[in-house]
């Protein structure tokens, strides 16, 4: 009878519980932000820039001498750069030095709205479903918006939010996904999308600089296109749900802030310099956001033996801070406080995280990165991958590294993907997501996932100019690790 007494008392509390617990899962829900699909540019096929092409576009430049082009061409194999990657069609055209407005529309129109016909169409959503638009393009901020752009195009609401970001660099996706997120904590079961690329015609640099003729080795066109929802409804057509986020900002810093800078060069030709101070303003930005995200995004357990074992080793003050190593410099040497980030008694964000997202910025970012995490071949090999086959695409990159992972079926259900990207500012954006079903789409490499890796990344620039490789042009000195980013 007793017994009896107490199960008709638990009755009404155990169900008290079960609602107060659907009602914290259904809140969390409300805040959470999940990725249903991503769509990434494929250019045509009559903009791809292989190495003949790449050297005709240097070699008409009238402004370079015999040295300027032994170092042009030096960077190209020195990039990690292979032959099928894209380039804007005013530069292919030979159009580069005076490049119209048009140029640079006809450019952003078509990654945009291919990327946006392709989402729509494979996820089923309306344009007039959208809630939340946020466009990212660092070079081109023209009146009316992008966003505007896109409105008037697709025809959405009139009570649609937009915004329009400019200036923010190859970390811009992280940022405009971070203005999603924080929209979706005021607005429920909302769908936004996010369009991230670049502008590269219209802003090639045609002096001499070394500093500033980097970029046109490095970056090649695409972008992507994502949608997202806070809808829970939706939460099993999610691919992907967005876990951390962590940005950082060194603007503040005169010198973190010139690193990466648009300028006009002695003779009147803009550009974008790559000073020397870029790395270490990167080292900076990178250490203090992996200090606040990583006590987020590690276990307990990994958290409590590093400390344990900081506090075994170390004579000076012991606190939980996480430097960066300076192989991100690239010299290969350490400095003070340095930490080991796997093994020994180093943090193993291994531990926390099974994929790393790096954006291809160039292989000595991708290396530097690798050497300071510990990442082996198999976690840079997405990276690695993206850089080779699509080049630096800013903004965008990260998604085809994503796409990589993705192609080759190694993103499975409850994994956990870093991404880290970098920018002009100086910023890291980092972010964790959660894979939330095993992912096998083929997606923008599916003509070509099947040969990669390629046996070698060598460039053919190494066999078809291998004068620039003679010993007799060892004056020519390129210090990949402190220019290119």
């Amino acid at each position: 009878m007793d017994f009896l007494f107490i199960c008709l008392l638990l009755i009404p509390f155990l169900y008290s519980l079960f609602i107060l617990s659907m009602l914290i899962l259904k809140r969390r829900d409300q805040y959470s932000c999940y990725m249903l699909a991503y769509e990434c540019f494929k250019p045509p096929e009559d903009t791809k820039l292989d190495t003949d092409s790449a050297a005709k576009i240097v070699l008409r430049n009238k402004n370079l001498g015999l040295e300027e082009y032994r170092f042009l061409l030096k960077t190209i194999v020195s990039s990690g750069i292979g032959e099928n990657t894209y380039c804007p069609r005013n530069v292919l055209e030979g159009r580069e030095e005076f490049p119209s407005l048009n140029d640079a529309y006809a450019e952003i129109d078509e990654i945009m709205f291919d990327t946006l016909d392709n989402l729509f169409k494979r996820t089923g959503f309306s344009p007039s479903e959208i809630d939340i638009l946020v466009v990212n393009v660092s070079l081109f901020s023209p009146s009316p918006s992008l966003t505007s752009r896109i409105i008037n195009r697709y025809k959405m609401r009139e009570d649609i939010k937009s915004f329009n970001l400019a200036g923010m660099g190859c970390s811009a996706s992280v940022v405009a996904i971070d203005v999603v997120q924080q929209l979706f904590k005021i607005y429920k079961n909302s769908i936004g999308v996010v369009v991230s690329t670049e502008d590269l015609g219209t802003h090639w640099y045609c002096g001499k600089d070394r500093m500033m003729m980097l970029s046109n080795c490095l970056f090649r066109s695409g972008g992507c296109s994502m949608l997202f929802t806070n809808n829970p409804t939706l939460k099993n057509s999610a691919i992907l749900k967005l876990k951390h986020m962590e940005r950082t900002q060194y603007g503040a810093d005169d010198e973190a802030y010139n690193c990466c800078i648009q300028v006009e060069d002695d003779q009147g030709y803009s550009g974008f310099r790559l000073t020397k101070s870029l790395v270490k303003s990167a080292a900076q930005a990178l250490t203090v956001n992996l200090q606040v995200m990583s006590p987020k995004i590690l276990p307990l357990w990994e958290l409590v033996r590093f400390f344990t074992a900081s506090v075994k080793n170390s004579t000076k003050k012991r606190e939980l801070v996480l430097f960066i190593t300076s192989s991100l410099v690239g010299n290969g040497k350490k400095k003070k406080n340095t930490l080991n980030m796997s093994g020994g008694g180093g943090l193993n964000i291994k531990s926390g995280i099974e994929h790393f997202c790096v954006h291809p910025g160039g292989r000595a970012v991708i290396d530097g990165v690798g050497k300071g995490l510990n990442l082996n071949d198999y976690d840079l090999e997405p990276a690695r991958m993206a850089l080779h086959r699509w080049g630096n695409t800013s903004a965008g990159g990260l998604w085809y590294v994503l796409g990589y992972m993705e192609a080759k079926k190694r993103l499975k259900k409850g994994d956990r993907i870093l991404m880290i990207s970098l920018g002009a500012g100086f910023k890291c954006n980092n972010c964790v997501w959660e894979v939330m079903k095993d992912l096998s789409d083929p997606n923008v490499w599916n003509d070509c996932i099947e040969s990669y890796p390629p046996n070698t990344l060598n460039n053919p620039f190494k066999e078809k100019y291998s004068w620039i490789n003679e010993e007799y042009l060892s004056f020519v000195r390129l210090d990949f690790s402190k220019m290119v980013f």
